[in-house]
């Protein structure tokens, strides 16, 4: 869906339903269609103008996740609107190249709205630059949006959060691609671009292909990398992107899988991994639906994402990689400020309303949870600053800034070589983690900007903060 700056661009939330597995029906959301929604192409230096109509029965909103927009056309949750209303913000695309995610994104509800299906994936082109790479859609570019589901035995699609669910993040037991259960892909012979965004609510995967071939990323969350970078695996926590691109010319059929990785970012199938039905405690009791802690996790049995075989089609696109990339590499220089976060998986009583807040608030950010008509920092437009982030526990965060892509420098203390992580606006925070950034963009107290855990469950339980760009 080419989105430019005519009218008639529009995205209905609605109610849906689909069979995933074992002829079950689920119910579902999408947009403008029954489960996630339509992909969503931008052109850079374009005007995109689009509607977005709530023919639901809650406010949703539409964010636009890793898109350079000023904070009223951000689509935060200040930007809520309610069943039978229409928002309709008119996008100036100034953002390079790249490959971005749009959600829901409401107060308390991203995790049950996104797991429902309003979520989808945007491509932006720039025509400025000569794309040397595998760019025509459907026949060598692809978009794989990837999520896991859980399913009750009958096969219908189930979200009901456990204790470990709210303190790991909610993890399914079936992995989607495009909506799809393990679904299979017909490429040509040849370089096939593989747009690949994690839309799952808190799983981490770990990509590679089943007979260890090895490809090269060529772009991360804010577009394109300075050079292709050869590997044979890639890990992605929850809202990354990256785009690889892979060699089929050998014509040989082959399936992507993932490692396992649980809850708290490390191998399943270990002492706590098995899906056992010990101490089971009821479809919303402590536990869950799930095993004895949560996990998942088939004695470290890889996890199935999708196969792919090669069609009868002649190559179509390059045929060779280049060494180098049209990367946006904005020099950002050095900081004239340094902010501290802590991410705190505790800011109220443990036992109120249940071990884990029974739903309530009881996470934040340097020691409070998120509040709607609270601002908790004030940022000058076009300085330069250093963000440090760390947990309060030993636990798995996944960190995402609203309104601008960051470099990261360091991770548990070690330097980390910006070029080939590229330009982020999610980043992995186990240990403590700093990020330079720039904002351009500006952002009201009406309308600010959002700092988070992009866990949803997370998010949901107050682990967010907001700030102004003046």
């Amino acid at each position: 869906m080419e989105i430019g700056p005519g009218a008639g661009n529009t995205l209905d939330a609605i109610r849906g339903t689909r069979e995933f597995t074992g002829g079950a029906t689920s119910e579902t959301w999408g947009y403008s269609q029954d489960y996630l929604g339509p992909l969503l192409r931008f052109r850079r230096g374009r005007t995109a103008n689009i509607s977005v109509m709530n023919r639901l029965d809650e406010p949703i909103t539409a964010h636009w996740h890793g898109m350079h927009v000023p904070g009223y056309l951000d689509g935060g949750p200040q930007l809520a609107f309610g069943p039978g209303e229409t928002w309709a913000p008119e996008l100036p695309v100034d953002h390079p190249a790249a490959t971005l995610f749009y959600h829901s994104h409401v107060h308390g509800r991203t995790g049950p709205q996104v797991y429902r299906g309003l979520a989808g994936m945007i491509v932006i082109d720039d025509p400025e630059i000569d794309d040397p790479l595998p760019h025509d859609y459907g026949v060598n570019d692809f978009p794989l949006i990837v999520q896991d589901r859980r399913f009750d035995r009958s096969g219908r699609m189930t979200y009901s959060l456990g204790m470990m669910d709210r303190m790991h993040g909610f993890q399914g037991d079936q992995i989607l691609v495009n909506g799809v259960i393990r679904p299979k892909l017909t490429v040509p012979a040849g370089l096939v671009r593989l747009r690949i965004l994690n839309a799952s609510n808190a799983r981490v995967y770990d990509f590679r292909f089943t007979d260890g071939r090895q490809f090269h990323q060529v772009a991360s969350d804010g577009g394109l990398l300075a050079r292709p970078l050869a590997m044979a695996s890639l890990q992605l926590d929850g809202a990354e992107r990256a785009e690889i691109v892979v060699e089929f010319s050998d014509r040989s059929p082959v399936s992507l899988v993932s490692r396992d990785i649980g809850m708290n970012g490390v191998m399943n199938g270990g002492m706590m991994g098995d899906r056992g039905g010990s101490m089971m405690m009821g479809d919303r009791g402590m536990m869950g639906d799930r095993g004895m802690m949560g996990m998942d996790g088939n004695s470290g049995a890889p996890l199935e994402i999708m196969s792919f075989d090669v069609g009868e089609a002649a190559p179509a696109g390059p045929t060779r990689l280049p060494t180098s990339l049209p990367s946006d590499a904005p020099a950002l220089g050095d900081p004239v400020r340094r902010r501290n976060f802590t991410l705190n998986m505790h800011t109220g009583g443990m036992m109120r309303g249940g071990m884990m807040g029974g739903g309530g608030q009881t996470m934040g950010i340097n020691g409070a949870p998120y509040v709607m008509d609270r601002i908790d920092e004030t940022v000058r437009a076009g300085e330069t600053e250093l963000w440090r982030i760390n947990a309060d526990m030993m636990m798995r965060h996944t960190f995402h800034v609203h309104g601008t892509s960051f470099r990261v420098v360091s991770q548990n203390g070690r330097p980390v070589d910006s070029a080939q992580i590229g330009w982020k606006d999610v980043v992995r925070v186990q240990g403590p983690t700093e990020i330079l950034l720039r904002f351009d963009k500006l952002a009201s107290e009406e309308t600010p900007f959002m700092y988070h855990c992009h866990i949803l469950e997370h998010e949901d339980a107050g682990m967010m903060g907001q700030f102004t760009v003046t």
